[in-house]
C-alpha cells in the first residue's frame, strides 16, 4: 500500500474548532442516517464503578456542551447525579465515522428544561409523568394505567414539567473524531480542552492517534 493509496480520499477533518466540526458533521448524518441522526450511546458508571451504556438523543449542542434529557430518577439520572461525569460516543454507519466525547456535566436550568419539555409531544409529556423509569414494571397494564391517570389530571391546559424530569449537559474535555479507512488505518483527530471546562471558552490543543 503506498502512501498515495492513503492519501486518496478528501480531508473530512476541515475545522480546528471542535464544535464547527460536530456541527458539519452531524448536518452530514442527517442527510445519509435513515433514523435518529443525534443519537448517541451514553455512559456513566454506578457507585461501585460499574460501567452502564444506552442510547440516547443529543438535544443540543452549543459553547456550553452536549445537551440531553431524562428521569432523574432513573438508572442513567441516578448514576450522572453522583459521579457527576459521562461520556458519549455518536456512530454513523452510512457515513463510516464517529464522535467521541467526555467530560464533567451540570445540570441544564430550569428554563432550559422547562423550554425543552414544551416542546415535545403532548403524549411525550404525560408519558414522562407516568414512567417511574428504570423501575420494575408488573406488566404493561400498570404503565398503560398509569398513562390514563395523568391524563385525565392534565386534561385541559399545559402538561407541566415533572420535578424529576431534567437535563444534563456533558461539558467535554476531549472529543476524537474517527474516521474509517482501507486495511483500518483509520484517521483519529483529537481535541483535548484547557482550563476551565465549566466555562464557555473552548481553547484545544490537537494531536492525531495510530488507529
Amino acid at each position: 500500500m503506498t502512501d498515495a493509496t492513503l492519501d486518496d480520499t478528501p480531508d473530512v477533518f476541515t475545522s480546528q474548532d471542535p464544535l464547527v466540526l460536530f456541527e458539519e458533521w452531524l448536518e452530514a448524518a442527517g442527510k445519509s442516517e435513515p433514523n435518529d441522526p443525534n443519537a448517541m450511546a451514553l455512559a456513566t458508571v454506578d457507585e461501585e464503578g460499574l460501567p452502564d451504556v444506552r442510547m440516547v438523543l443529543l438535544k443540543g449542542a452549543d459553547r456550553g456542551g452536549f445537551v440531553f434529557y431524562t428521569n432523574l430518577e432513573s438508572a442513567k439520572g441516578r448514576e450522572l447525579l453522583t459521579s457527576s461525569k459521562a461520556a458519549a460516543c455518536f456512530h454513523w454507519k452510512s457515513m463510516r465515522r464517529q464522535i467521541r466525547v467526555r467530560g464533567p456535566i451540570a445540570q441544564v436550568s430550569d428554563q432550559e428544561a422547562d423550554a425543552y419539555f414544551q416542546s415535545r409531544a403532548r403524549d411525550s409529556r404525560i408519558g414522562a409523568w407516568a414512567s417511574q423509569q428504570s423501575r420494575p414494571l408488573e406488566g404493561r397494564f400498570e404503565l398503560e394505567k398509569e398513562v390514563a391517570r395523568y391524563a385525565a389530571k392534565y386534561a385541559i391546559g399545559e402538561v407541566p414539567r415533572p420535578p424529576h424530569w431534567s437535563g444534563f449537559r456533558i461539558m467535554p474535555q476531549q472529543i476524537e473524531f474517527w474516521r474509517d479507512r482501507p486495511f483500518r488505518l483509520h484517521d483519529r483527530l483529537v481535541f483535548h480542552r484547557q482550563g476551565d471546562v465549566t466555562g464557555n471558552g473552548w481553547d484545544w490543543t490537537t494531536e492525531r492517534l495510530y488507529p
